[in-house]
């Protein structure tokens, strides 16, 4: 393991950004998001981005291809650049969870390739959690915050970060960076140590801590979408798709073709199921009612999604829905309201 002192990451960073583009949390106008370093960016390492990390392998709008048309004759043309290697810096251990939920959409046949380059070419730097946000509640799904796992994982204790790679792709970069750092010794790693134990007595203690999702299983569909309680807890959505949108998982867009003067254009764009003109038909739309969609936001996520994918659910308990939605409906209060017992 490896440690630089806080004080000279801006020199790890500039040294990552001369060879490769480095995306990490940057704050703008008073919000933190990923966004590209530049020199005098103000990178900030200790509060959770607004927005997941996800737009980096899956961008809020891509375009996708050209068309040109000349009487009945259509040519398609391939508007990609080629996907350059980038390291994806500061991700922590619940947005890299999504990674693994997102690959199971766009990486099974038939393959996206769109987001297959960019995962492809993508180095992954995640940082453990030191400071959970109340919100959060990353282990009801089995996330481990203080081991977040990725091609490098770093951890921030007693004024240094400590650098661990993990896979060839976390060697290569750390070949390329460790003339910045020093060797970490045995007392760095009981420092490491102290700091998980203490971010696991804050997660413990959390308001969403013991959110249980024993209630929501593939046997209890029928159960669980007749549930009456939808009614109440969809009546007062407002249909805005802000919980969508910051969400890491969803993985929902519509496709557009946009004529210009030089052909017309194909692209991408994150949509939401909460919408009601989500995938609209000729006919009109198949859940005409808000509390069709709102029930379908979270049955695909506590029961549709992890009846195909070995029960594993498509929430990583980051909470951004917890403090973005307006009315404060979000999906632990879901959990805790249609789940049972045991979220009383």
């Amino acid at each position: 393991m490896l440690k630089i002192e806080l004080n000279k990451l801006n020199d790890l960073f500039a040294k990552i950004s001369s060879s490769t583009d480095l995306i990490l949390p940057v704050t703008v106008a008073g919000e933190t998001n990923f966004a590209k370093y530049e020199d005098g960016a103000e990178v900030n390492l200790s509060v959770q981005t607004v927005k997941s990390a996800k737009d980096s392998f899956f961008p809020q709008a891509e375009d996708l291809m050209k068309f040109k048309t000349e009487g009945k004759k259509i040519d398609i043309i391939d508007v990609r650049e080629k996907v350059e290697s980038f390291v994806l810096f500061g991700v922590r251990a619940c947005d890299y969870r999504s990674f693994e939920i997102l690959d199971r959409v766009f990486l099974v046949d038939p393959i996206d390739t769109y987001y297959k380059a960019k995962r492809e070419k993508g180095v992954i730097v995640t940082l453990a959690c030191s400071r959970p946000e109340e919100s959060c509640f990353c282990s009801a799904f089995g996330i481990d915050a203080t081991n977040p796992l990725g091609d490098v994982t770093t951890y921030i204790a007693d004024g240094f970060l400590y650098w661990n790679a993990n896979t060839d792709k976390g060697n290569a970069l750390t070949d390329a960076v460790k003339d910045l750092f020093a060797q970490a010794d045995s007392n760095d790693e009981a420092k490491i140590d102290e700091q998980k134990k203490n971010t696991k007595e804050i997660l413990s203690k959390l308001p969403y801590a013991n959110v249980d999702l024993s209630g929501f299983t593939p046997d209890k569909l029928n159960e669980l979408f007749n549930d009456a309680k939808w009614e109440e807890l969809s009546e007062a959505c407002l249909g805005c798709g802000s919980c969508t949108f910051v969400c890491p998982t969803c993985q929902c867009y519509d496709i557009k073709d946009f004529k210009t003067n030089d052909g017309v254009k194909r692209f991408r764009c994150w949509d939401s199921c909460m919408y009601a003109d989500f995938t609209k038909m000729a006919h009109g739309n198949s859940r005409n009612f808000q509390l069709q969609r709102f029930r379908q936001r979270f049955m695909h996520k506590l029961v549709y999604y992890p009846s195909n994918n070995e029960g594993i659910y498509s929430c990583v308990g980051c909470g951004r829905c917890v403090k973005k939605c307006p009315i404060s409906m979000n999906i632990a209060k879901v959990i805790k309201t249609i789940g049972g017992k045991n979220n009383d």
